[in-house]
């Protein structure tokens, strides 16, 4: 993708595939945002809000409702064990894993008046933390392996 030019339908439906083929081939999550960074314009939330939708598919692949809900104490240890994330970065992790819930549950969040006051340009490697997070939450509540997860969601194509 041109860095000067809007990111395409087919942009989206790239990054779906490339962080679902690398959870479904154990791919670690450092080559997997290896991956998407070329699909990253500078200062653009994309492909964050793809992968936000994409963790939020994965909520409800695993029927995960009021009635059926997630304990979020302890997800990240839980679900991310090889992502290190300390300090300002949790809170975005947390921003990221939240959002895809809201989506999830209808709410349309406003990703820029968030992501601008972090000064930074990486919500979409948040975004993709939470997608990860999400799937491998899907995977274990199902008990079934992290690639069942991904090819179930692999024909879903609202990003």
């Amino acid at each position: 993708m041109s860095a000067r030019m809007r990111p395409t339908v087919q942009d989206a439906a790239t990054a779906r595939q490339v962080l679902l083929d690398g959870l479904e081939h154990d791919v670690g999550i450092v080559e997997i945002l290896n991956r998407l960074a070329p699909l990253h314009p500078r200062n653009d939330t994309f492909p964050g809000e793809v992968l936000t939708h994409l963790a939020a598919e994965a909520l409800a692949w695993a029927a995960v409702d009021r009635a059926h809900p997630i304990e979020l104490a302890g997800f990240r240890e839980r679900f991310l064990p090889d992502c290190e994330v300390t300090g300002r970065d949790r809170r975005k992790l947390q921003f990221a894993v939240l959002a895809a819930a809201a989506w999830h549950g209808g709410v349309e969040v406003d990703l820029l008046d968030e992501v601008a006051w972090w000064r930074t340009d990486d919500f979409w490697r948040y975004a993709a933390y939470a997608a990860v997070a999400y799937i491998r939450m899907a995977a274990d509540r199902a008990g079934v392996p992290e690639p069942e997860v991904c090819r179930g969601l692999a024909p879903t194509h609202d990003g």
